[in-house]
């Protein structure tokens, strides 16, 4: 079912929305990095449900279980195996949807495509099958920091027609995590908490953009000509459910430019580091990342299930209205920030240990690029 992601730093999620947990195997990490529960535990909180008045009701504390790979306290090199219970199951309330389209969803397709499936929730489907990747995240971002001190912050950028400004140069987690929609632009936060919650007592959904800025990024990274940094990007942020479009650096805007005007000209900076004066690549040139921050923007359709009466058919062909039963977030956007930011930890992780077989093995020492790989 396309549930494994990665080459070296490999991960595969498993579980279904309503059973009896969910998590992630993780093959490739490195031994002897010290990992707790309690790291793991904080990604993972901000991206349970119940978070809010503009969130899933869905209680669910999400609370992470490491059942192999790790001893005392750090990674031994074999496979990590998470694992999160599911407690706040209500599989009755999707008993409509056994024999019920909703509209937009993946319902029909899984039907199309295998004759069965599990209608609790949508199972697979379910956005509940990201917590293991945002696990895996967690160990990611903690290989990332270490070895190359890279920082990912991820934001939402935008809702509906309601824009932030962000300064991706200086914008912080805790500027981020300041308030309920994640967003660092507080009078614009607080336009969109207002109107995510006057869609939800509508029984509606609206749709967004998460932007994610990576800073610190070792020069080189990504490989060529299929695995390209930016390709491995857009195929691990559209796997997220309900993402529907992917942008790196200028994105579709670039398109609106000249070649003189989109170029990033070269210079020397103070230290010797050839650096670019603007950033219309997004960080990455040729499919390598540059050095330059990695600025990326995923965009996130409204949410499917909603409580409003659509048009649908039944399993049987048979006209019919459905106003979706259960619970579920009128908004995905602050919930996909930590998915968006994990996803990219994971493709930048898997990327930092294939250049580091590949090319730090037999180069000529005056051409080493600046990357510190020894974790003291």
């Amino acid at each position: 079912m396309g549930s494994i992601f990665g080459q070296l730093f490999r991960i595969s999620t498993f579980g279904e929305s309503h059973g009896g947990g969910v998590g992630v195997i993780i093959d490739g990490c490195p031994p002897q990095l010290p990992i707790s529960t309690e790291e793991i535990q904080v990604e993972l909180d901000r991206r349970r449900p119940g978070q809010s008045k503009i969130t899933t009701p869905r209680k669910e504390t999400d609370t992470c279980q490491i059942l192999s790979g790790v001893f005392q306290g750090k990674t031994t090199g074999t496979p990590i195996t998470i694992l999160v219970p599911n407690k706040d199951t209500r599989p009755q309330d999707y008993s409509e949807m056994a024999t019920t389209y909703r509209p937009s969803h993946g319902d029909a397709t899984y039907d199309a495509k295998y004759g069965f499936r599990n209608w609790q929730g949508g199972g697979r489907s379910s956005a509940r099958e990201t917590i293991g990747r945002v696990a895996a995240g967690a160990i990611a971002k903690k290989i990332l920091h270490q070895l190359a001190a890279v920082e990912i912050v991820g934001y939402v950028k935008r809702i509906k027609d309601l824009e932030a400004i962000v300064d991706t140069d200086m914008v912080t987690r805790e500027q981020v995590e300041s308030n309920i929609v994640r967003c660092p632009d507080p009078e614009c936060a607080q336009q969109m908490i207002d109107r995510i919650d006057q869609i939800r007592r509508e029984k509606d959904s609206i749709g967004g953009v998460v932007e994610c800025v990576v800073r610190n990024v070792p020069k080189g990274l990504g490989e060529p000509v299929f695995d390209k940094l930016e390709a491995d990007f857009a195929k691990g942020i559209m796997s997220l459910p309900a993402s529907k479009g992917f942008e790196i650096g200028s994105g579709f805007s670039g398109t609106l430019l000249k070649g003189s005007e989109h170029n990033d000209p070269f210079y020397t900076d103070e230290t010797g580091n050839i650096r670019t004066r603007s950033n219309y690549s997004g960080g990455i040139q040729g499919g390598l990342s540059n050095g330059e921050n990695i600025i990326l923007r995923a965009a996130f359709k409204p949410t499917s299930t909603i409580g409003k009466a659509q048009e649908t058919v039944t399993r049987t062909g048979e006209a019919t209205e459905l106003s979706a039963k259960g619970r579920h977030d009128p908004c995905v956007l602050p919930r996909a920030v930590p998915m968006v930011e994990a996803m990219v930890a994971l493709v930048l992780c898997d990327h930092l240990l294939r250049d580091r077989a590949q090319c730090h093995l037999f180069h000529d020492s005056d051409q080493c690029r600046d990357v510190p790989w020894n974790v003291s």
